[in-house]
């Protein structure tokens, strides 16, 4: 690809994409914050879980979480195109950076071809989805601390299989496309499916099925934690020496994930 060409497509499309993920990470964690701040109105009202009231500009803002649904004539609002555009782009950008700029492979580390790098790179992403996904649906998803730590070790293991297979940099990102991927896949595999079959028991009268609210609360929160680790590692891109360049990068990697995740236990409790 021309050299000009693919510094304008790089320059776009990372804009491009970076403002989608401030869309969809900024409306995640929104949701998340309302979570933690909803109070009982008062007096109490049927229906009403809690409320919020919120000043925002020049304009007072009330929001109230309904125990159950009650679908009204107005428009009902979906967050969904935020992360499709998100991991799209990220996807464009895997392809324009890594796929066809040449810095996919380091023949230092490993002597794979590189259609057999981009093969591994591309398939990393369905199979990190089934096995998150399997994991989050057996006996061990029924505890956080259970699901954490099982997720770590198996960040650290492909971490460490892909710095043995690609360009350290090239891993990093990988490792930052499989987690996007996975916050992606959450929301169009998981919390809009079980939002449509709440929308549909409500809009026919009935009362949704208590488990799908919780499924979609799960993973929503799941991609609050997965979110901050990956900000670190598109950062890392400008901080070599102290992440993908270290020679044990794969521990810095995970060091990054560790502080990602508690900052976004902190950051849920503000």
């Amino acid at each position: 690809m021309d050299a000009t060409l693919s510094e304008w497509i790089n320059l776009l499309v990372r804009w491009f994409h970076v403002m989608t993920a401030i869309l969809w990470i900024g409306q995640t964690w929104l949701f998340t914050w309302f979570e933690a701040h909803f109070t009982a109105p008062e007096p109490p009202q049927e229906n009403v879980a809690g409320e919020l009231w919120m000043v925002h500009s020049g304009g007072f803002y009330l929001v109230q979480k309904q125990k159950t649904p009650r679908i009204l004539p107005r428009t009902l609002h979906w967050f969904r195109w935020e992360a499709a555009f998100t991991w799209l782009s990220g996807v464009v950008l895997l392809t324009v950076v890594y796929y066809a700029g040449g810095i996919l492979r380091d023949e230092r580390v490993s002597s794979i071809g590189e259609g057999a790098a981009i093969t591994l790179g591309l398939g990393l992403l369905p199979v990190a989805w089934v096995v998150y996904d399997l994991l989050c649906r057996s006996p061990l998803g029924r505890s956080e601390v259970a699901t954490a730590a099982a997720g770590f070790v198996l960040i650290m293991a492909v971490a460490w299989g892909l710095l043995h297979v690609f360009s350290a940099r090239a891993a990093y990102m990988h490792v930052g496309a499989m987690l996007g991927t996975l916050m992606a896949a959450n929301v169009w595999d998981r919390i809009l499916p079980a939002q449509r079959r709440m929308v549909a028991a409500a809009r026919e009268g009935g009362t949704p099925e208590p488990g799908l609210a919780a499924q979609a609360k799960l993973r929503s929160k799941h991609n609050t934690f997965m979110v901050v680790p990956l900000l670190f590692i598109m950062l890392s891109n400008h901080f070599p020496t102290i992440s993908y360049g270290h020679e044990h990068a794969w521990l810095r990697l995970g060091l990054f994930v560790l502080l990602g995740w508690g900052a976004a236990k902190v950051a849920r409790g503000l």
